[in-house]
């Protein structure tokens, strides 16, 4: 029988995480086919997917029917709704999770409501409760890593909370995050508290860049570049994560169990139809990293991939296609924040569309 072409990644040693999650796939037996057969090592979500869950079918009515009872808000009853779903995919996750090198997979992310993308406290304050209320080992609470989640993501993991950093797409915003990452670390050393449990990944997004990117090029008659800067951009984040995590100050704290962050690629669905529906999957498969799919690109690639290591191919021509972009006078820092902000904005939407279809159902049900 031919091997899985998505459990073959795990051969490279990265780990494929589905982005996506619902209780249809929990109940007809389908993510524990695709933990079993694709061996999907761990699942993020965010409001878009809880909205597109709650809202098309009736698997939430009676749960919205009961809470609506006892919560007279709506993000309450959401998280409810929420936790409800990531505690039972945690707990199929954790097989995986207790494998020979525990806590290297097995998570299930959930995240802070996105209005809260600017405050620090309110993330600080969020992060600590659903940590609290989900109460799983094998889970992971995100984060945004704009200027004030930094901030915020340092207390959570000083407090020993496991953390997706989301929304990543700048070299010099991640570099942040490593550093938000690693002093949350040394606080909690300091405070004389173990570290070897924490684990966290940082989400650094793909096909979005290339969208933004890619009319510029045109303009500028740099064509050839098209569908090139993400990926670039992803290996140059690469260098950084491997020159971080075998540092000296790193090291002293790995010798006290701390894991090295991983970088998570996120937005792998390919956005142009001109690129393979693969592209952003096949072109980045390298060590101690994770790719999060959307279902379609999984079954995409379980169909026609073809995974092998690539991920510091071409590094000098990584570094060539930034420079192209310097040149050009297209400043990628700029366009970066400029994604974090809309980005930002794109994940309000759905939550608060996921509100309103919260009200529509309570009143519906009642």
């Amino acid at each position: 029988m031919e091997t899985n072409r998505v459990k073959k990644i795990h051969d490279f040693d990265q780990s494929i995480w589905l982005d996506f999650i619902d209780r249809k796939i929990m109940n007809t037996g389908e993510l524990d086919k695709l933990i079993n057969e694709d061996g999907v090592r761990g699942i993020t979500s965010n409001p878009a997917i809880f909205e597109k869950a709650i809202s098309s079918s009736s698997d939430y009515d009676e749960d919205i029917k009961t809470l609506s009872k006892e919560k007279q808000d709506n993000e309450e009853l959401f998280y409810a709704l929420a936790i409800k779903d990531i505690q039972r995919a945690a707990d199929m996750l954790l097989p995986v999770y207790n494998e020979e090198v525990e806590g290297a997979d097995g998570y299930v992310s959930l995240e802070v409501s996105p209005l809260l993308a600017k405050d620090t406290e309110g993330t600080v304050r969020q992060a600590r409760e659903l940590w609290k209320l989900v109460d799983r080992k094998n889970v992971m609470i995100k984060i945004p890593g704009t200027a004030e989640g930094l901030r915020a993501i340092r207390t959570c993991i000083s407090d020993g909370i496991n953390i997706n950093v989301t929304l990543l797409f700048g070299l010099p915003r991640y570099q942040e995050v490593t550093e938000a990452y690693i002093a949350g670390l040394e606080d909690r050393l300091h405070a004389n508290l173990p570290i070897e449990q924490i684990a966290s990944v940082a989400s650094f997004f793909l096909s979005r860049i290339d969208v933004m990117v890619d009319p510029m090029l045109e303009e500028k008659g740099l064509s050839q570049l098209k569908g090139e800067v993400a990926i670039a951009s992803a290996r140059k984040a690469y260098e950084i994560y491997k020159s971080v995590f075998s540092s000296d100050r790193f090291k002293k704290l790995e010798e006290k169990g701390a894991k090295p962050q991983r970088l998570l690629w996120a937005s792998t669905g390919s956005k142009d139809p001109a690129f393979s529906d693969v592209k952003y999957v096949e072109a980045l498969i390298g060590p101690k990293t994770v790719n999060t799919v959307p279902m379609e690109t999984l079954e995409a690639y379980r169909d026609h991939g073809e995974p092998q290591s690539r991920l510091e191919d071409d590094l000098d021509k990584a570094t060539q296609v930034l420079n192209e972009l310097k040149k050009a006078g297209i400043n990628l820092d700029q366009i970066t924040q400029k994604l974090e902000d809309e980005g930002v904005e794109k994940f309000n939407k759905p939550y608060n569309k996921l509100m309103d279809a919260i009200e529509t159902q309570r009143k519906q049900l009642s």
